[in-house]
């Protein structure tokens, strides 16, 4: 089992971030996963730093943890040469602990560009086209590209780390997951589905099973809920509403009748070690391998000592289901 930290840039400035990313090598983690967004999911979040700035800081900070995007969409706001490119840098600067994480994205941060929206089916074959292009120039040497919708015309990225970082696919539903198997080198969710990971496999997905897993601890029960409503009830509005809504202020109306209790059904919450284990064991239990620990309480630096006095072991020690 490798267990990561989710860096939430929307909730956190820049420097806040990369002085999380440190504390989390110090407690044990095995990698920090970034978010790479334009805008915040909520207009109370107040931070959105661009994660590649980010990236490169807590490379050059760490030793050992691994660093990932959770996740870069390719196919919009930036193009796949420019992720290429991007993605190299950071293997090479971090001396090979870089993975790359990409998805379809979310209106909230692609429409910024004014190209539109295309719909899922779309987007995912872009995506397929942008993990081509990126493959194509981590090959080395020139290249064009000329697909349906996405072109490459006469690039090549010079400074390449002697092994091309991984790519994990994100995937919220069968398509995507059919995705990852076939181009990805890993699979990416962030609900416990034994569903997805099951299809991850049956269609020849052999790579790791990373996924999200939504905690807020806190000393009381109560400050942890409000804590995870007030940062994370935007994710409670289902997948369909969060890849399609444009700004803040339209996730700020779908969230606000989430209450404490929606979050109480959701996250690990509160003190007590093992109602945050029963909810790392949902992941651990539909064949996840790659856990990535979410704090949406409202004291990041105590839930690092929480994590090494309470988490540490309990999860190291923890089977994965085989699925």
């Amino acid at each position: 089992m490798k267990v990561g930290f989710k860096l939430f840039a929307e909730g956190f400035g820049p420097r806040e971030i990369v002085d999380q990313a440190i504390r989390a090598e110090q407690a044990g983690f095995d990698f920090v996963e970034i978010s790479d967004h334009f805008h915040p999911w909520l207009f109370s979040h107040g931070h959105s730093g661009f994660a590649w700035s980010m990236l490169a800081a807590i490379a050059e900070r760490t030793d050992r943890v691994g660093l990932a995007t959770g996740v870069t969409c390719p196919i919009l706001r930036v193009h796949p040469a420019i992720v290429a490119q991007a993605a190299a840098t950071t293997a090479i600067l971090s001396e090979g602990r870089f993975t790359l994480g990409l998805g379809a994205g979310e209106r909230l941060n692609e429409h910024v560009v004014g190209e539109g929206w295309p719909n899922a089916t779309r987007r995912h074959e872009m995506l397929r086209e942008a993990i081509q292009i990126i493959r194509l120039l981590w090959s080395g040497g020139y290249h064009s590209y000329d697909g349906r919708y996405l072109t490459l015309e006469d690039a090549q990225v010079f400074d390449l780390p002697d092994e091309s970082p991984p790519i994990i696919v994100a995937a919220g539903g069968e398509e995507a997951v059919l995705l990852a198997a076939e181009m990805g080198d890993g699979m990416f969710c962030t609900e416990p589905s034994k569903t997805l990971s099951r299809i991850y496999g049956d269609t020849g997905g052999t790579g790791p099973r990373y996924a999200e897993v939504p905690l807020a601890w806190a000393t009381n029960e109560g400050d942890a809920l409000d804590s995870a409503r007030d940062m994370f009830r935007f994710a409670l509005t289902g997948w369909k509403v969060q890849s399609e809504l444009p700004n803040p202020v339209n996730f700020e109306a779908a969230s606000a009748l989430v209450n404490r209790d929606a979050m109480r059904d959701v996250f690990g919450y509160g003190p007590d070690p093992d109602r945050h284990l029963e909810v790392v064991r949902e992941f651990a239990s539909a064949g996840f391998d790659h856990l990535c620990l979410i704090n949406a309480g409202p004291d990041p630096a105590g839930f690092f000592d929480f994590f090494e006095r309470e988490l540490y072991e309990p999860i190291r020690n923890m089977g994965v289901s085989p699925i």
